[in-house]
């Protein structure tokens, strides 16, 4: 945090940060981390974060981005089993905000619009009155994520940008979210329409999506980022899923809820 607070709070940081945040930066760092060298840091990287490595079968790496986009073993991490149940697609830390009519959203005092976010005015309309569920994933979290729904995805979009941190010390301070490169899929499934987009953030030079042709199954595998923090965004219509209780209270004051992957955080209010 103190490195953070340097780079967002200081005229020299900012100064600095202009070079950091280029995803030529983040590549670079990227294959760095893939060396067999870089396995080096696995071990003070696990103590210093507090890795759970409990449910992890493996102990050597042959790289850091090997330890970093691990797997964990069948069981691991329990998809509800209620069809009517919206499941969390990745470990981390969960808000939800509702979109005005018009498509505008506040996070942590920023506000955003889903034209900008989406770079797609039209796709955006279909979106507006519904909720963002936004899902922070910290350098200590698993860093893969699945599918929350079954359904047919449309073609993936890349929005380019740059890399900042998702870290709060930054979200409040920029619109990273309408800044960091990201990439979505339209997910059409029998409730409707989801949306559903990672976010690239500082040092993560991929998102790596797996290849997908026809329809997709709720829990199925949909990607890793590589090494830091980033973020997945699902964006529901108005009407289709609602948050749990205890979800939408804390969201409302602005504080985070830790969530697993598969997890039930919410329901779908329309027909599966």
């Amino acid at each position: 945090m103190k490195a953070l607070a340097f780079l967002y709070g200081t005229a020299p940081g900012r100064f600095l940060l202009r070079s950091l945040v280029r995803p030529g930066v983040s590549r670079w760092a990227g294959r760095l981390l893939s060396t067999r060298l870089s396995a080096l840091a696995v071990k003070p990287f696990i103590r210093r974060h507090g890795v759970d490595m409990s449910q992890c079968p493996r102990t050597k790496f042959a790289s850091f981005n090997d330890f970093f986009t691990r797997s964990l073993p069948p069981g691991a991490r329990p998809v509800d089993p209620d069809p009517a149940a919206f499941i969390s697609p990745c470990d981390g830390r969960l808000t939800v905000w509702p979109v005005t009519p018009e498509g505008r959203f506040p996070v942590k005092g920023t506000e955003y619009t889903l034209p900008r976010l989406l770079a797609d005015e039209a796709l955006a309309r279909r979106f507006g009155g519904g909720l963002v569920w936004l899902f922070r994933l910290a350098p200590e979290d698993h860093h893969r994520y699945i599918w929350t729904a079954d359904g047919t995805p449309g073609p993936a979009v890349s929005v380019p940008g740059v890399l900042h941190t998702v870290r709060p010390l930054d979200r409040g301070q920029r619109p990273v979210y309408h800044e960091n490169a990201r990439e979505y899929r339209l997910l059409q499934t029998a409730a409707g329409p989801l949306l559903v987009m990672e976010v690239g953030a500082l040092f993560v030079g991929k998102i790596e999506n797996r290849p997908v042709t026809g329809p997709v199954t709720r829990g199925r595998e949909k990607g890793n980022f590589a090494f830091g923090g980033s973020t997945i965004i699902l964006i529901t219509p108005p009407g289709t899923a609602e948050p749990d209780p205890s979800m939408a209270r804390a969201s409302r004051t602005g504080t985070e809820t830790y969530v697993h992957m598969g997890q039930r955080v919410g329901r779908w209010t329309t027909a599966r």
